[in-house]
């Protein structure tokens, strides 16, 4: 789909190239054809207007003088050089001419500014969003991360694996909100994470730290769903604060959601109950796989409104290795919608192996 994409954007870009030639070419056909009984000739100001769209300054330029060219000669032959007509339809060319290389200056200077910001934007993700290690210990792990800002290619989807004394710790959360404050969030998240996980004894210590951050941080309706784990010999242990039940493949084919004994809220509004997160824990033997995801997957809607059926689709994850199995859900996600997607979608896949 990304190769039809790339495909179908270069086709567009020859025809945006190609278009005001063949405007040019067309209004001095119809010039001709008509003869001096109707002024064709100021329509020549479509071809510089076509060429400011995506060509350079020097391109809409030359544009512009080949209208000249094409006017100057069709007038003479029309016998309407020097007139006023002719005149006026001159100088309007040389003024669009004029007026649309300084827009195609202005677009340039733009596009200049998004490539810096999106220069920016991948080295914040770079730093924010670690890439996640291919192995934990007998653990597969494969990463997909969708954003919906598609020209910042980050959003409020989170996500961590760290490797502890105490085993293996991981994150997956989705920040309330959108912009550069879900980004913000998810920041204080992950360092709270980070730093957390490493001197806990527990997952429960691990999200009353992060839940402290936020509570500095955030405001009184502000929150963040997130999942934790913990993975440990042929168990894993969950503590979901609010988030989509992850999914669990297992060996035998059997697939299951992954729900918690107790509902528990997101992080960041503590002050509204006094009960503490449970964790529960459940088998994660040889060759079971687990996905967590974020909302945006599950929320994806086709064009007819109907939202993305992520059990039916997880077949798909039991094919090959597992970041390639987890590219094919991604790719059938965007597929599903059918362009891009209304929310930031995050997926880490975990299958477990024997050495």
């Amino acid at each position: 789909m990304a190769t039809s994409r790339r495909r179908a954007g270069t086709r567009s870009q020859l025809v945006l190239r190609g278009l005001p030639f063949a405007v040019m070419a067309l209004v001095a056909v119809a010039d001709l054809v008509a003869g001096p009984a109707l002024a064709f000739l100021s329509l020549l100001t479509l071809g510089p207007t076509f060429a400011s769209v995506s060509g350079s300054v020097r391109r809409t330029a030359a544009v512009g003088a080949l209208a000249l060219v094409i006017c100057i000669p069709l007038a003479a032959y029309s016998g309407t050089l020097l007139t006023w007509q002719n005149n006026l339809t001159l100088a309007t060319l040389i003024s669009v001419t004029g007026a649309s290389m300084l827009a195609a200056h202005l677009r340039l200077r733009r596009e200049r500014e998004l490539a810096n910001v999106r220069l920016v934007a991948e080295a914040a993700q770079r730093v924010l969003l670690r890439p996640v290690p291919r192995r934990a210990g007998d653990v597969h792990l494969a990463l997909s991360y969708t954003s919906a800002a598609a020209e910042a290619h980050i959003g409020g989807d989170l996500y961590e694996v760290v490797t502890t004394p105490m085993g293996v710790r991981l994150i997956v959360g989705d920040v309330q909100g959108k912009g550069l404050g879900a980004v913000e969030t998810a920041a204080w998240v992950l360092g709270a994470f980070r730093e957390a996980a490493y001197d806990q004894p527990d997952l429960v210590c691990v999200a009353q730290r992060v839940e402290a951050t936020l509570t500095r941080h955030l405001g009184a309706e502000s929150f963040v769903t997130a999942i934790l784990a913990e993975i440990g010999d042929g168990e894993l242990t969950l503590l979901n604060c609010g988030h989509p039940a992850p999914l669990m493949l297992r060996r035998d084919g059997h697939i299951e959601l992954v729900t918690p004994p107790e509902e528990s809220l997101p992080l960041g509004l503590s002050a509204m109950t006094s009960a503490t997160p449970k964790p529960h824990t459940c088998t994660f033997g040889e060759q079971d796989q687990i996905l967590f995801y974020t909302d945006g997957v599950i929320e994806t809607r086709d064009p007819d409104g109907a939202f993305y059926p992520l059990i039916d689709r997880a077949e798909l994850l039991n094919e090959g290795d597992p970041q390639q199995a987890l590219d094919a859900l991604r790719e059938d996600l965007i597929d599903h919608a059918g362009g891009p997607l209304a929310d930031d979608a995050a997926m880490l896949l975990l299958r477990r192996h024997g050495y």
